[in-house]
């Protein structure tokens, strides 16, 4: 993964081909596959690009069909499905080897005024400044050591929120540049990190655990208000059911000041490979 917010942004930055498809590079890594987040913000910069700019991404609907090889880089190839007055919209293709990983439909919308309201802000949380890092509590769950985690996930500043585990404050470990396309690309990216976490708290196991193995099945995110993703938000984070083998779990992004910026909602694969379920 990125080791910095440089070079998330960097593995943002798409190189266009001649082709009209967009090719993606991939991070130095230890992962046996590609993050997801990575995949869903990189399909939404190949969308955007070809999207004018005064039209903002409200919605993305994504599904992961192959494991992405880390050592190959990933074409993108946008479909232009519909430009109309107020809303546009794109499908895009992710590609290996010749071969389908994933596909993401996006709709972006020039912005109007209308109604609003919104879900109120968790409050008894952990502020941000007095919240552990993630990165510390892997180590005391796992046993594992911080710098691990930070080899891979540097490029985000991620917090415990809450003693549930499911609230964690989030933010780019850095600053962004003022373009909305990109901020919504990092959270993208962002998104699918804890996410399917919460659908194995309930039964006291952490993601990482060797006795299931995880995976993102598909990933949902609404873009409700305008954020920074360099600025903390509150990833608020619950799991209605699992069943099947599956995860499914959902996430309110929260700004600071209480704002409903973003919804999101995944299902994930968690399949037990050496757990008793008659336990």
């Amino acid at each position: 993964m990125p080791e910095s917010l440089e070079d998330l942004v960097d593995l943002l930055d798409l190189e266009k081909l001649d082709t009209g498809q967009f090719r993606g590079r991939q991070p130095q890594t230890s992962a046996q596959r590609v993050f997801g987040g990575q995949v869903l913000g990189q399909a939404l910069a190949a969308a955007s690009a070809t999207v004018e700019p005064d039209r903002i991404v409200h919605s993305l609907h994504g599904y992961f069909l192959r494991p992405g090889d880390t050592s190959v880089p990933i074409v993108y190839e946008p479909e232009l499905i519909r430009d109309g007055r107020s809303f546009s919209s794109r499908r895009v293709v992710a590609s290996q080897n010749g071969k389908t990983i994933f596909y993401m439909s996006a709709s972006y919308q020039v912005p109007e005024r209308g109604l609003d309201h919104s879900d109120p802000m968790p409050t008894d949380l952990v502020p941000p400044d007095e919240a552990p890092t993630l990165a510390s509590v892997f180590e005391a769950a796992s046993g594992r050591k911080a710098e691990d985690w930070n080899k891979e996930w540097a490029a985000l500043d991620v917090r415990l929120a809450g003693l549930t585990g499911r609230q964690f404050w989030i933010r780019a470990a850095g600053k962004l540049a003022d373009d909305p396309a990109l901020h919504a690309c990092v959270l993208a990216y962002a998104s699918d990190l804890t996410l399917l976490g919460a659908s194995l708290l309930p039964h006291g196991i952490i993601i990482g655990d060797k006795r299931i193995q995880p995976a993102s099945i598909d990933h949902a995110l609404w873009f409700h208000r305008e954020f920074r993703a360099d600025e903390w938000l509150l990833y608020d984070q619950a799991s209605p059911s699992a069943s099947g083998a599956r995860g499914f779990a959902t996430g309110r992004l929260f700004t600071q000041d209480g704002r409903l910026a973003a919804s999101v909602a995944q299902e994930g694969l968690i399949r037990p490979v050496g757990l008793d379920l008659d336990d």
